[in-house]
C-alpha cells in the first residue's frame, strides 16, 4: 500500500528512526502505526544485539546533585566514539541513568558485576529459610530463584524498573539509544553518595 509522507514523518518523529526504515516499517504493518512502531523495536534490539560485543572506550561522566546537595551520583557512560560522546541524546541518557542511580540506589551496573558468591549465599540462605519455613521440596527451587531474581531486580542497575516509565526497564531505555545512534553503549561504574551515611573503609578506621 502506499504510505504517506505525514505517516512517515510521524513515525519519524516518533522513534528518531531513519526515513527509509519508517517507510519500510509502515509498508510492511500496511500502514498501521502501533505495528509500524512494534516492528521498529523489534528491528532495533536485533541491532543492539549485534553491537553488544563492540569495544566502548569513548563516553562521559555525569555528576548530578539532588536533595540540595544531599545526594551526590557520579556514573560513567561509555560508548564507541567521540562523535557519539557529544550527542545531546547521549548525554541526556547518561542524566537519565544519575537520576535513576540518585533515587533507586542500585549497587551494580550489571547482572556481570555481581560476585558469584554473593549469589551463591543469598540462595543458601533462601533455601534454607524455605525449609525452616517447611516448604515442600517441589516449590522450594522456586522460592530460592524468586528471591535471587528480586535481589538482582532491585539492585543491579540494568534491571532496575526505569524511574519514568513503569513499562520498561533502565536496561530498555538503554537499547532505545544504542538503536538510534548505533553504537554500543554501556555503564563502566557508579557512585553514590548521600549526607550522614557511613562508609565501610571509615567504620574500620
Amino acid at each position: 500500500m502506499a504510505v504517506s509522507t505525514e505517516q512517515i514523518k510521524e513515525l519519524r518523529e516518533e522513534t528518531g528512526a531513519g526515513i527509509m526504515d519508517c517507510r519500510n516499517a509502515l509498508e510492511q504493518s500496511g500502514g498501521d502505526m502501533e505495528k509500524a512502531l512494534e516492528y521498529l523495536r523489534e528491528k532495533g534490539l536485533s541491532k543492539v544485539a549485534k553491537k553488544s560485543d563492540r569495544e566502548t572506550s569513548e563516553g562521559m561522566i555525569e555528576l548530578y546533585s539532588h536533595g540540595e546537595g544531599r545526594v551526590g551520583v557520579m556514573v560513567e557512560v561509555n560508548c564507541e566514539t567521540d562523535f557519539v560522546a557529544r550527542n545531546d541524546d547521549f548525554r541526556e541518557l547518561a542524566h537519565e541513568l544519575a537520576l535513576q542511580i540518585a533515587a533507586s540506589m542500585p549497587e551494580w551496573p550489571t547482572e556481570a558485576d555481581v560476585s558469584a558468591e554473593l549469589l551463591d549465599a543469598e540462595r543458601e540462605d533462601a533455601r534454607a529459610q524455605a525449609k525452616e519455613e517447611g516448604k515442600p521440596d517441589d516449590v522450594i527451587d522456586k522460592i530460592v530463584e524468586g528471591r535471587v531474581n528480586k535481589l538482582l531486580d532491585e539492585k543491579v542497575l540494568m534491571r532496575q524498573i526505569y524511574i519514568r516509565d513503569g513499562e520498561k526497564t533502565v536496561q530498555d531505555l538503554v537499547n532505545e539509544v544504542i538503536a538510534k545512534l548505533g553504537e554500543n553503549i554501556s555503564v563502566r561504574r557508579f557512585e553514590r553518595w548521600e549526607m550522614g551515611e557511613h562508609s565501610e573503609d571509615a567504620d574500620e578506621e
